[in-house]
């Protein structure tokens, strides 16, 4: 069982926003999640549209009841979302269980033996982790054998990072197993000259750290959660669900890191603050980088860079092959993801603008792909979808058009 704590000490709903949507994406793809909200704001139940006067039992119940060594059903304290989805979800009780269990041995491995109980029944656990040092994030980084870090591209959000690597790097009361931190960019806006230049440093800079998937900046992400849905219920069409689509697929190619016994220790692997360590150094690095992009004293150019090969290549090919636009040896081959869609085609250069002429074939569930036989040169097009136009959400090469929406470009070389 694979145990992933989602940590960014910035806050606010993003993380949570991972966990519903990432949680539903893979439970689309036929793994069993279990998330579980250690925040004690409990957004993953307002974000999946779960009640809280109807909650009788919530993860606070569960860490007590493993504190008092009393026998708890893992069933009591669980709410099904979706087929292959479920919650543990949070009360606001919750911020006083640090106090309550003051001065109490092992209090921050509570979740991690709490978890015994889903072993066989749950492929992954996703932790909502709360933005703020202390017990509940131990609980947390304790139970998991993987961190998810997210990273908006903005500049303030760079600090949060910092911190968050040096929280990972200082929090001493884990235990000696394998712990793999992975960055994942955020809220990513490729119209922005600022949050692409972020992109590209934070990949130069943490390497293999990095997820290849990112997730875009998308208004239907936020609209989805306010109404109690994942992104999978409210517009499966969406680049958002795209993304997570994606996300997830990346994380299943990946496959759990080793793992080793999981002896109560007092400090954390040397490798993993080693690790953490190098992590935070980059961190601050790019914060510095980040300042002179800002900064309004730049005058000269920025040096070219030679093009800094994107990590996981192996895990990326996985992917990609999936969706997009791709040059096959006859031509370039557009494949597409729409759920519940009925009639996708495709507009560009390459048919004079008219979607009617290139008409996708759907080839197995929700899966839509053509072939064009096209000869070297630089194309824009985006897809039609039931009568809605789009960019390629799996393109990240895109230009405004005059109407002010996005193109996706494709080269033939």
């Amino acid at each position: 069982m694979r145990t992933i704590a989602v940590a960014n000490q910035k806050g606010g709903c993003g993380k949570t926003t991972i966990v519903i949507n990432l949680g539903a994406c893979l439970a689309r793809e036929g793994q069993r999640i279990l998330a579980i909200d250690l925040d004690p704001q409990g957004h993953c139940a307002l974000g999946l549209a779960v009640p809280e006067e109807q909650i009788e039992q919530s993860v606070s119940d569960l860490l007590m009841a493993v504190h008092q060594s009393r026998p708890i059903e893992l069933s009591r304290v669980t709410w099904q979302i979706s087929s292959n989805f479920d919650l543990i979800p949070a009360r606001f009780d919750l911020s006083k269980l640090e106090q309550g269990l003051a001065g109490v041995p092992n209090r921050e491995t509570l979740l991690r033996r709490g978890l015994a109980a889903a072993e066989g029944k749950y492929d992954i656990v996703l932790i909502d982790t709360p933005p703020t040092v202390g017990l509940l994030t131990e609980n947390g980084l304790n139970a998991a054998n993987e961190v998810i870090v997210p990273v908006d591209t903005g500049y303030f959000s760079l600090q949060g990072l910092s911190k968050q690597l040096d929280t990972i790097k200082l929090l001493r009361a884990g235990n000696q197993h394998h712990l793999a931190v992975r960055i994942l960019a955020n809220l990513y806006d490729v119209r922005t000259k600022l949050g692409r230049e972020i992109l590209a440093e934070l990949r130069k800079r943490h390497g293999d750290a990095m997820y290849t998937s990112f997730v875009n900046f998308n208004t239907k992400l936020k609209e989805s959660t306010s109404l109690g849905q994942p992104i999978t219920e409210y517009d499966p069409s969406s680049s958002g669900c795209r993304d997570f689509v994606r996300l997830a697929r990346e994380l299943m190619a990946m496959g759990a890191g080793p793992s080793a016994p999981l002896p109560a220790s007092t400090s954390m692997p040397a490798e993993l603050l080693a690790h953490a360590d190098a992590l935070a150094e980059n961190a601050s690095k790019l914060l510095a980088t980040s300042q002179t992009l800002l900064g309004a004293g730049r005058t000269q150019p920025k040096q070219d860079r030679p093009a800094t090969p994107i990590p996981h290549e192996e895990t990326a090919r996985k992917i990609e092959a999936v969706y997009g636009a791709h040059a096959v040896n006859d031509g370039v081959e557009f494949t597409l993801k729409a759920a519940g869609a009925y009639n996708v085609r495709l507009a560009g250069d390459f048919n004079d603008w008219q979607p009617e002429r290139t008409i996708l074939h759907p080839v197995s569930d929700g899966l839509f792909q053509v072939k064009l036989p096209l000869s070297r040169g630089r194309y824009r097009y985006r897809y039609v979808i039931d009568g809605q136009w789009r960019n390629d959400p799996h393109n990240g090469i895109v230009e405004t058009n005059p109407f002010g929406e996005l193109n996706s470009i494709v080269e033939v070389r």
